[in-house]
């Protein structure tokens, strides 16, 4: 099965970042996932449970977005 996008896993706020948000469960950055299972860690729960359910899985989370942004809004 293939969706556009998945978005419906645990999510948490960076703390003191009104506007950055990330896997609850691999902790990766939302704008990395971007909507899909690749952005998970390959050892993510959430990446792992959805594959074993038969939903698409390909290739791996390797740099974070992040990379080049101060950590401050």
């Amino acid at each position: 099965m293939k969706k556009p996008y998945y978005i419906d896993y645990p999510q948490e706020s960076y703390e003191g970042q009104m506007h950055r948000y990330r896997c609850a469960l691999c902790k990766v950055e939302t704008t990395t996932i971007n909507g899909k299972h690749e952005g998970h860690l390959p050892d993510c729960e959430y990446r792992i449970r959805m594959e074993k359910q038969g939903y698409d899985c390909t290739g791996s989370c390797v740099e974070p977005a992040s990379h080049d942004t101060d950590d401050f809004d």
